[in-house]
């Protein structure tokens, strides 16, 4: 669906002064084409401002001048909580109607399986009771669903994987702007999920969709029971995550990383190639590639067991 901007900022309450261009979708800066609407609330993304193509950005008033002439500034003081607001006019219609999927050959379909519109299935696919796949879901060749798999709409699930019983792909992110009364208001996440080929996902996993864009599981992956992969993560190939691990919103992660169980880590960082983070280890920082990590605050592993061994001496002295 598609708005012309004066209609946004109509339903957004909002001044509007500039071209009424069509507006086809929301991204953020960098990423943002002349057809979509964008937004600024976070000075360390200031020298974005310039080289923007957005169609539109909802800022501050004392930042719109540095915006590009090809640029409307949709002016508040308040620009993710109209980005909230504005997510909810690009949400996918959800609706309870089925459709017909579009069969390779060889498939093996449960009676059970349920179907939204427009989803698509490679060959030899098989998909055991109670699965449900969403509105424009893509399967690849020699795939397998357990029990009870959930795919939202939009997500893409590659060749050769396995998804086990309770796996959820392409929930909503965990993601809300507040008003200055303490309510909060749901970004709608209108990204979606792609799982590259060889990957497996264990049982009561979930994978959340993209707020914009997509969330990645690349080739050859692999993870255990019980995982949380936040919105816009993207899990290198051939990466191994441990029962329990967590990932926050937009953490990127190198190739054959290596996740321990309970391991975690916050938003907005990067974990290097061939990095491996111990069992229970908190990573609140990007972490280089090649090397080990343990603790929390996750730092390297020799340096975690020399605090260890150091606090217990002290321990052992008080007694």
């Amino acid at each position: 669906m598609t708005y012309k901007l004066s209609q946004i900022a109509e339903k957004l309450n909002l001044e509007f002064n500039g071209n009424d261009i069509e507006i086809e979708g929301i991204h953020t800066l960098s990423k943002a084409t002349p057809s979509q609407l964008s937004f600024f609330n976070d000075t360390k993304y200031l020298s974005e401002l310039s080289s923007t193509q957005a169609g539109a950005v909802l800022i501050a008033s004392e930042y719109a001048s540095l915006l590009p002439e090809s640029t409307v500034a949709l002016v508040t003081q308040e620009p993710y909580l109209k980005l909230a607001q504005a997510t909810a006019f690009f949400a996918h219609s959800l609706s309870a109607s089925e459709g017909t999927p579009q069969l390779g050959t060889g498939c093996d379909i449960a009676p059970s399986v349920r179907f939204g519109k427009g989803v698509k299935l490679g060959n030899r696919v098989r998909i055991m009771s109670g699965c449900y796949l969403g509105d424009g879901v893509e399967v690849g060749d020699d795939t397998l669903l357990h029990a009870n798999v959930t795919l939202y709409h939009g997500t893409k699930v590659g060749s050769r994987c396995t998804l086990h019983s309770g796996t959820v792909i392409g929930s909503d992110g965990y993601g809300f702007a507040h008003t200055k009364t303490g309510e909060h208001v749901k970004i709608h996440q209108n990204g979606n999920v792609v799982i590259e080929d060889d990957v497996e996902i264990g049982a009561n996993c979930t994978v959340d969709r993209a707020v914009f864009d997509t969330t990645y599981i690349r080739k050859g992956t692999k993870l255990d029971n019980l995982i949380q992969i936040g919105h816009n993560c993207d899990v290198g190939a051939h990466t191994l995550c441990a029962s329990q691990v967590g990932l926050s919103g937009s953490t990127t992660l190198g190739r054959n990383v290596v996740m321990g169980g309970q391991s975690a880590t916050a938003g907005h960082l990067h974990i290097g190639d061939f990095t491996t983070v111990a069992a229970r280890g908190g990573v609140t920082k990007s972490l280089e590639s090649g090397k080990v990590y343990g603790g929390f605050p996750a730092v390297e592993i020799q340096v975690w067991r020399k605090m260890q061994a150091a606090l217990m001496r002290l321990v052992k002295r008080r007694r």
